[in-house]
């Protein structure tokens, strides 16, 4: 007996792909590793010649990026992009939801937000979002020869079935098959596969048009007998078992976990980060990692903040509420300390505006109007507005015009005040001032995301905070190029090809 027979008969092989022919990849949990199967697979087909894109059609993250349209995206869709050597563009994920709180969250439509909606409200919306989800993807459909689609968490959820855009509800609209993508590392990954097609509809069960079992470690013979029973028992095939790949530096679509730390083993020059509850846009700190002697630990609830040379205060979509958890946890205090003792302080966009004197929301962007007295390292004040200002920058340090960056801007927050004439950052090509530094150089703050990825702004930051140069410098993006191809070159290996192209639309030798 089998759950929902072998499904469709694969769609016909030509020496490319048909125009628009899409294919999703889900999971049969949340951080099953959708997001890097799918970024090895478009890096290892754009490498093959495919015209691929990525397309995610809801996505729940606080980590985004600005596109070249001039709109914001989920960070990990714009990491897919970038694995399929195009510029990322709205229409790769419509629809991103940035929670709040435990109960709602920021719409973003088509890049823009649109407003907050709490759970209830959103499934109302759901009917918009679904328009607006197809229609991004049948205009990247129509520009590619491929679109490769990323799910949300699991198709197995039945309290979201109704409605449904961001896994199976997707799937049936643009009668794409799907591949399901399990975790062997959580245990049960058998149950996993098994258990998820039992609560699929039958045109679901069908639409799976086979399996990828993800971060495997060990011989992978002493899997083969349960491939086999899986194979047996679901009439569809497993395409592959995908090892565990150590030390990638890809941009994460979630908020890290609290403690996790990386670096050079806890020597040398120590970066301490407190885990907001909600912290956005952590990879600004990967790069960090890059730096021989540099280590860098998140601090969550609770746990003691270890000695530290540099303090950086990261992003949070919920400011004023974060803030007033730092006070809780008794960071103000942990702060002040450190600066006695020469310690460093760098604010990243809402740790920027932590830093200041106030913080204002008289128009309740973030949460109920009013405003909150800041951390007051940085004489600067901050209104948050309405308009998300939403642009990719570039520029040097002040004072240093070798010191070369390349990010972007994505916040709320209007922030002057006196500490503003000293700024941190030289924006091109009006020469723009931008961030904050105190009168005595051991706190600054910036908008820009990305400001660490280039090395040599990246050093002479760190540099200017007491660390001292070891070993080459290594740009963040020639490493992020270098694990990408990594990852496409496991995808090559451990895929079985001939039996997954048929479902991409390549031809046997494509």
């Amino acid at each position: 007996m089998t759950d929902g027979g072998a499904g469709p008969a694969g769609p016909a092989a030509t020496d490319s792909p048909v125009s628009g022919h899409t294919v999703m990849i889900q999971g049969t949990t949340s951080d099953a590793g959708k997001t890097t199967v799918v970024a090895g697979l478009c890096r290892l087909l754009h490498r093959r010649g495919v015209d691929v894109a990525p397309f995610k059609p809801q996505n729940m993250a606080l980590n985004a990026a600005v596109t070249d349209d001039g709109g914001e995206i989920g960070r990990s869709q714009a990491l897919q992009a970038r694995a399929c050597g195009l510029a990322p563009h709205t229409d790769m994920n419509p629809v991103l939801l940035k929670p709040e709180s435990d109960r709602g969250a920021q719409v973003i439509v088509n890049g823009r937000a649109i407003g907050h909606r709490d759970a209830v409200g959103y499934q109302r919306y759901k009917a918009v979002a679904r328009e607006a989800a197809l229609g991004a993807h049948a205009r990247l459909a129509a520009r590619h020869a491929l679109v490769l689609a990323e799910g949300a968490g699991s198709p197995a959820e039945i309290n979201l079935r109704e409605g449904d855009i961001a896994n199976m509800g997707f799937a049936e609209a643009v009668d794409c098959p799907v591949i399901l993508v399990a975790d062997i590392d959580r245990g049960g990954v058998f149950a996993q596969i098994v258990g998820t097609l039992a609560l699929l509809s039958e045109s679901e069960r069908a639409r799976v048009c086979g399996f990828i079992i993800n971060r495997f470690r060990g011989d992978s013979a002493l899997l083969q007998p349960g491939l086999d029973w899986l194979e047996r028992r679901t009439g569809k095939p497993v395409f592959g078992v995908l090892p565990w790949v150590r030390g990638l530096l890809l941009d994460a679509e979630d908020s890290i976990a609290p403690g996790d730390g990386g670096g050079a083993g806890g020597t040398g020059f120590h970066v301490v980060v407190p885990a907001l509850p909600r912290i956005s846009n952590h990879n600004d700190l990967d790069p960090l990692r890059l730096e021989p002697g540099v280590s860098v630990t998140f601090v969550g609830p609770g746990q003691p903040p270890p000695p530290a040379d540099l303090i950086v205060l990261p992003g949070s979509k919920s400011v004023r509420a974060d803030l007033a958890w730092l006070r809780e946890q008794g960071w103000a205090e942990v702060i002040s300390r450190h600066l006695r003792y020469g310690g460093h302080v760098l604010g990243l966009c809402g740790g920027y505006q932590m830093l200041g004197r106030r913080i204002a929301d008289p128009g309740g962007v973030e949460g109920p109007a009013g405003s909150l007295r800041g951390l007051g390292w940085l004489d600067v004040d901050t209104v948050l507005a309405p308009d998300k200002q939403l642009r990719q920058v570039a520029g040097d340090l002040v004072g240093n015009p070798q010191a070369r960056w390349r990010g972007y801007e994505i916040h709320n927050g209007v922030t002057a005040g006196p500490g503003c004439a000293r700024p941190l950052l030289r924006v091109e090509p009006d020469g723009r001032a931008e961030g904050a530094v105190s009168a005595d150089g051991q706190v600054m703050g910036s908008y820009v995301h990305g400001l660490l990825d280039e090395p040599d702004a990246r050093r002479a930051l760190l540099a200017a905070m007491g660390w001292r140069a070891r070993g080459r410098a290594v740009s963040y993006d020639s490493r992020r190029e270098a694990d990408l191809d990594r990852l496409a070159e496991t995808c090559g290996r451990h895929l079985d090809l001939a039996r997954l192209r048929p479902w991409l639309g390549l031809s046997p030798d494509g």
